[in-house]
């Protein structure tokens, strides 16, 4: 190797590790500014929003965005979620390291490697294909090997690997699917999911106990629409 291609070698290194030390500062800035900042305490899930890299979630024409206090576009006219919303909505679920967590919604993949770093297991359905396989790309390169994905109707949950100790949908409905409350466990298992009209959400947050079921609502919000035969049709 010439000296002239030694120097542009090492040029491209020290550009990666300014850019990858100025993401670093961005997580920080976005979790004192837009998590710490609105209310969100749990401390191990501010860590793991601290040590996923949000940027390797997004399109590159998204990366100067990456940590702003916004949903983005990713491909297929899907979105990776605002990190607040990210935040409160792991936050609700209460994670415990031994949980088994189902995803409704794999989108960017960006949700389930956050639960990744809290979870035991997570499995994540995603109804597009191209989107699944992106998200399985990147959490082999991240060397994720507790997340499982499925090409499949979210809607229609995964039973044979139930019941999960946890589920999240992160896309709306007028009412949560009636399999995904049939695959959560009975002892004390915790769903969290934007319900409401299609432009109007909130999220919420159900406990089953036995054959009780608890709700409580929490922030509005703005969500793609959860496609399948128990969600919307289009």
């Amino acid at each position: 190797m010439t000296l002239s291609a030694v120097s542009k070698t090492i040029g491209r290194i020290h550009l990666r590790t300014e850019q990858l030390e100025l993401y670093v500062k961005e997580r920080e800035r976005m979790l004192k500014e837009q998590l710490v900042g609105r209310g969100i305490t749990d401390k191990r899930v501010l860590d793991a929003m601290l040590k996923v890299p949000r940027h390797n979630y997004v399109t590159e024409e998204n990366l100067v965005r990456a940590y702003g206090d916004m949903a983005l576009e990713i491909d297929c006219g899907q979105t990776i979620s605002q990190p607040y919303m990210v935040a409160v909505m792991t936050e609700l679920l209460e994670l415990k390291e031994t949980d088994r967590v189902l995803e409704i919604g794999t989108g960017s993949g960006y949700q389930a490697a956050v639960l990744s770093e809290l979870a035991k297991e997570v499995y994540t359905i995603e109804r597009i294909e191209q989107l699944a396989k992106g998200a399985m790309e990147k959490f082999e390169l991240a060397g994720k090997t507790n997340i499982f994905v499925k090409v499949s109707d979210g809607t229609l949950g995964l039973p044979d690997c139930a019941p999960y100790d946890k589920i999240i949908i992160t896309a709306a409905a007028p009412s949560v699917p009636p399999p995904l409350i049939d695959q959560l466990s009975s002892d004390g298992g915790i769903l969290v999911a934007p319900v409401g009209s299609r432009h109007t959400h909130r999220i919420i947050k159900l406990r089953k106990v036995g054959d009780k079921i608890e709700e409580t609502r929490h922030v509005q919000c703005v969500f793609v629409p959860l496609i399948g035969a128990f969600g919307l049709d289009r």
